[in-house]
């Protein structure tokens, strides 16, 4: 194994993998690509963790496009992934997603995100509260001032198959992987020149890419550099309903949307079951290890919201739960994409504030151009770049899960 790689890419997860696959797949592109994870099992990476879903509706244009591509990239996957006869299949539901509003302020919301998404090519309608009834009649309406339904371009899919179908592409095509942990960001002036690991190993590296995810802001702290990020936490839930709804709707032969109520509580099938989550208020900073699932928030706050807008979700049952993290930027809630202004050859694919997984396969895309080209060649991301954290200047993003 070398000690010195043209790129070095610390974090092996969805994004990680994703850059390594679009780097190595480029024939303009003949450099060492370096994978590290320190844990190959991947069993607490936001990824595995994740509800494992893809949306259009976003309220700012750039993270419209970005799904639009993930999207068209994701349809392709199991062919362009195939390693030795091998695909992985990402075993994708169309189900959707739909949006609540129950009152005017909330309503204006959705009108202002629509006009976003439709100048943006997504594949999104606004529904009156007769409109909604009909698509989905197990849905008590009496206080829904509007609706927001994704018809294509949404739904659920596999993320396990999603980061090991881009790692293994990824190697496949020369790209290294190993198992360690960076200790130490090497500076020359204001270039980084490599790392050091937790098992004595120094890698010397033409360029850095921090995809840590949760572990971000300590890796960019090795290089000098602080950034707005910090880990939370959220609890899913899996439940067992007596009188299950899927198969009721009148659309997309039967099938169920991901449900997204006004207080954060969202609800979709799971096979059989139900998955479903909220977002707390509180929703305090958690450490790096803690996993405990937050038991209390299924009665409290779940449970109450669904039974409340269907009848088939009063008697619901819980058969499993567990809680993972994501990178929150808590400047704007959107991920920080690209090289650092005055730390050459260290760039950013963090903090992307739950929205990871989705995002892999175009922020993929993105950083390899950066990479290779020194710019971006497609899909353009500099309003995601560390500029804005440097000035302060937020791009918000308001429609959070």
């Amino acid at each position: 194994m070398k000690d010195s790689y043209d790129v070095v890419i610390i974090g092996a997860a969805a994004t990680g993998s994703a850059i390594a696959y679009f780097l190595t797949a480029n024939p303009d592109f003949d450099g060492s690509v370096l994978l590290i994870e320190r844990d190959l099992s991947f069993a607490r990476a936001a990824t595995s963790l994740s509800a494992s879903a893809i949306r259009s509706q976003f309220s700012t244009p750039i993270n419209v496009q970005i799904s639009r591509f993930s999207h068209r990239f994701m349809m392709d996957f199991a062919e362009t992934m195939q390693v030795d006869g091998q695909a992985p299949q990402l075993n994708f539901h169309p189900g959707g997603y739909l949006f609540l509003a129950t009152n005017r302020d909330q309503a204006t919301i959705l009108r202002q995100n629509h006009t976003v998404q439709i100048a943006n090519g997504a594949d999104v309608v606004l529904w009156s509260a007769d409109e909604l009834a009909d698509a989905f009649p197990h849905l008590n309406v009496a206080d829904i001032e509007l609706a927001s339904y994704g018809r294509s371009g949404e739904g659920w899919f596999d993320n396990t198959a999603l980061m090991n179908g881009f790692r293994n592409k990824a190697r496949s095509m020369g790209a290294e992987l190993i198992q360690d942990e960076v200790t130490a960001v090497h500076r020359d002036g204001n270039r980084v020149t490599g790392l050091r690991l937790a098992s004595g190993r120094r890698i010397s590296a033409g360029a850095v890419v921090n995809a840590a995810g949760c572990g971000a802001p300590v890796v960019a702290r090795m290089a000098g550099i602080e950034i707005p990020i910090e880990t939370r936490k959220r609890t899913v839930f899996v439940f067992d309903c007596a009188r299950s709804p899927e198969g009721t709707a009148r659309i997309n032969d039967g099938r169920l949307p991901l449900m997204v109520e006004p207080c954060g509580v969202y609800c979709r099938p799971e096979g059989h079951f139900f998955l479903a989550s909220t977002t707390p208020d509180p929703d305090p900073e958690v450490t790096p290890d803690d996993f405990d699932p937050r038991y209390d928030e299924f009665e409290e706050l779940v449970w109450p919201a669904l039974a409340e807008r269907s009848r088939e979700f009063e008697a619901i049952k819980i058969v499993n739960q567990w809680a993972g993290h994501f990178d929150l930027n808590i400047l704007d809630h959107n991920p920080i994409i690209g090289p650092h202004p005055e730390v050459e050859g260290f760039y950013f694919a963090c903090g992307f504030s739950g929205h990871g997984l989705m995002q892999s396969p175009a922020v993929g895309r993105a950083l390899s151009e950066l990479l290779i080209y020194e710019e971006f060649r497609t899909l353009d991301l500099s309003p995601l770049s560390h500029d804005r954290i440097s000035a302060g200047a937020a791009l918000h993003e308001r429609v959070l899960l």
